[in-house]
């Protein structure tokens, strides 16, 4: 199994990582992607004005890796991407990729699924919301995502 694991300032292309994909995984069937971004105004009373995330160097990337095995050892994966970003993000920036490449459809989508539930809720990321205000607080992590990630098992 061949991944690519990158936590970047700078946006991603998703048309470059399927090129990728392609070129590492030729044969596979599937490819499916998850793109997550900053969601607009969830509180019109208390607007966003942008996300700052940040993370563990090294930590971070290792945790994704095993984040990445575990779904290896359950699914046919012979390609995984995953590119985080970090930094100051505005509304509707991407924020997240997770490519899965398979020779079934789903076994890249179960893949897919699976690592986006434990990137939430293993890898070592934090993410402070900034408030058009000046306001700031950072985020705890959901109840509903450790709930998902505990479905997996």
């Amino acid at each position: 199994m061949q991944t690519r694991i990158q936590i970047q300032t700078e946006d991603f292309n998703l048309n470059h990582e399927l090129a990728l994909a392609e070129q590492s995984a030729p044969n596979c069937g599937a490819v499916v992607s998850f793109i997550g971004k900053v969601r607009g105004n969830d509180n019109p009373q208390q607007p966003l004005s942008h996300l700052y995330l940040t993370h563990m160097p090294e930590v971070t990337e290792h945790e994704i890796s095993k984040i990445i095995t575990r779904a290896s050892e359950r699914w046919s994966l012979p390609y995984a991407c995953v590119i985080h970003r970090v930094g100051e993000l505005p509304i509707g920036a991407q924020i997240v990729l997770v490519l899965t490449a398979s020779g079934h459809r789903e076994h890249a989508y179960q893949a897919n699924h699976f690592i986006m539930d434990y990137l939430k809720t293993e890898a070592p990321f934090w993410k402070k919301e900034c408030f058009a205000n000046g306001q700031q607080h950072w985020v705890e992590m959901k109840h509903t995502d450790r709930l998902r990630t505990q479905s997996w098992e």
